[in-house]
């Protein structure tokens, strides 16, 4: 599977997100825990987006081995950042190793950019 097709996942899976946090989340959890959570998924929508790029790039042969890291830094930067969100605002948990996740997926978020940036100019 591609990462084009990664990304239109995680994208349908934002919109779904969204939605059922729209219309079901949104009267369970306080307002400072839904704007978490919306953080979530937009940050999940971004990067699927960015997913759909990278996929679209590779096919191109633009990027190479940069670009793959890319891809990959994207997709485990959602699952940290935005999953330790819909978890965190969702659940009440205060458990430091989920919080812990969220700079990670940060982190990969940062570095994947950065790998998709040295594609581009490479």
């Amino acid at each position: 599977m591609g990462f084009a097709v990664i990304g239109g996942i995680l994208a349908f899976l934002s919109v779904a997100v969204g939605a059922f946090g729209a219309h079901v989340i949104s009267s369970r959890i306080s307002s400072d825990m839904l704007s978490v959570y919306h953080t979530g998924d937009q940050y999940q929508m971004y990067h699927a987006l960015a997913l759909i790029a990278v996929g679209i790039l590779i096919r191109l042969n633009i990027g190479g081995k940069s670009m793959h890291a890319a891809g990959w830094l994207f997709f485990i930067g959602t699952v940290l950042f935005s999953g330790s969100l819909y978890i965190l605002s969702t659940t009440g948990t205060k458990a430091a190793a989920i919080g812990a996740l969220t700079p990670l997926g940060g982190l990969c978020f940062l570095a994947g950019w950065v790998c998709f940036i040295v594609g581009l100019v490479r």
